[in-house]
C-alpha cells in the first residue's frame, strides 16, 4: 500500500488542539431521507469552520459515476465545481471545537482511506469519533425518528438502539474505519437513522434533526437545529396533507403506525431520559447538569478564536 498520508494535504496554516471528538458523515451511498448531506451542509454553512486538510479526489473518486458540476452561461463555462473530501475543524454555539469530514464516500482505495483516517485520528489524538449514516425502512413519519447504533459504546447502544438486527449489508467506507478504529479499542459510535421508506428520496429535515441530537449527545457539542425543525414543520404539514387526500396512502401510514407502536411495546430500548431503574432524573439533578453546562460555557467564552 502507498503512505496514506499521501492522500490528502494538510492545511499548514491551521493548529488543531489535541483530543477534539471527530464528527463524519458521507454522501454516496443510502443517504435516505439525505440525512447525511442536510447535516453536513447545515453545518459547514452555520458554525464556524476552517479547512484542515482535503483528500485527493483523482485518488478517490469517479467522476464518471458521480460526476462534477459546471455552471454555463449562453455561450461558455463560469465555473468548475470539483467534489471535495474535506477535514475542518469547527466551533459549535458555545465555541467548543470538533474535528468534522464530509464530502463524497471514496469510490476507491478504502483501505488507503482508512488508514489515512486512522493516521489522522492518530496525529490529532482524537477522542472520540462519531458517524451519521441513513437507510430506508417501514416506519411512519408521524413516530420519532429510530436508530440502530453500533459501536464500542454501550451507553448509546443501550440508550438509543431501537433496532439491533443480526444481518449482512453492504458497506460504507466509514464501516471499515469503524471496524479498524473497535479493533484499536478507539471509542467509535455510528449512528444510523431509519427514515420512513416513502421519503427515502426527499429531503427529509426530521431526519438532518436527529442525526444532528444524536451527534450532540455522542459528543457534548451545542449544535443548532431549529432552522431544521421550522423546515420540518413545514414538511411535515405538506405530508399530512398528503396522507389526507389519499386513503391508500393513509392507510399505509396507519399500518405502519401499528407495527412500529407494537414493536415499541415489545423492545427492551430505554429511553435516555430515564436511568438504569427506568426513573427520570429529579429537578436536583437537572439543576445539576446545568450547572455543568453553564461551567463548560463560561470556560469556553474565553477561549481564542477559531484555529488559534
Amino acid at each position: 500500500m502507498r503512505d496514506p498520508r499521501s492522500l490528502y494535504e494538510l492545511n499548514p496554516g491551521v493548529e488543531v488542539p489535541a483530543g477534539l471528538p471527530l464528527v463524519a458523515g458521507l454522501t454516496g451511498f443510502a443517504d435516505a431521507g439525505a440525512a447525511v448531506a442536510q447535516t453536513m451542509e447545515f453545518l459547514l454553512a452555520t458554525l464556524d469552520n476552517v479547512e484542515v486538510a482535503q483528500f485527493d479526489a483523482d485518488e478517490l473518486l469517479d467522476y464518471r459515476a458521480r460526476r462534477p458540476i459546471i455552471l454555463f452561461e449562453e455561450d461558455h463555462i463560469t465555473e468548475y465545481r470539483p467534489p471535495r473530501l474535506l477535514l475542518s475543524l469547527a466551533r459549535d454555539e458555545i465555541g467548543q471545537q470538533f474535528l468534522l469530514l464530509t464530502g463524497y464516500e471514496p469510490d476507491f482505495q478504502w483501505e488507503r482511506f482508512g488508514a489515512a483516517m486512522l493516521e489522522l485520528i492518530e496525529r490529532f489524538q482524537v477522542s472520540s469519533t462519531t458517524w451519521i449514516n441513513a437507510i430506508p425502512m417501514p416506519v411512519p413519519h408521524t413516530r420519532p425518528i429510530s436508530m440502530t447504533v453500533s459501536g464500542n459504546r454501550p451507553e448509546f447502544v443501550e440508550a438509543m438502539s431501537v433496532w439491533r438486527p443480526t444481518t449482512e449489508a453492504p458497506a460504507n467506507a466509514l464501516h471499515l474505519v469503524e471496524y479498524r478504529l473497535q479493533e484499536l479499542g478507539h471509542p467509535v459510535t455510528a449512528f444510523v437513522l431509519l427514515i420512513p421508506h416513502y421519503l427515502g428520496d426527499t429531503e427529509y429535515p426530521a431526519a438532518a434533526v436527529a442525526a444532528i441530537e444524536a451527534v450532540s449527545k455522542a459528543t457534548g457539542r451545542i449544535l443548532p437545529t431549529d432552522t431544521l425543525r421550522e423546515a420540518n414543520r413545514d414538511f411535515v404539514a405538506r405530508i399530512d396533507e398528503q396522507v389526507a387526500g389519499n386513503g391508500e396512502l393513509g392507510k399505509l401510514v396507519g399500518t405502519l403506525e401499528e407495527r412500529h407502536d407494537t414493536y415499541m411495546q415489545e423492545t427492551s430500548f430505554r429511553s435516555p431520559l430515564t436511568d438504569e431503574e427506568g426513573e427520570l432524573p429529579s429537578a436536583d439533578e437537572i439543576a445539576a447538569e446545568l450547572e455543568k453546562f453553564l461551567a463548560v460555557r463560561r470556560r469556553h467564552d474565553d477561549e481564542s478564536p477559531l484555529g488559534g
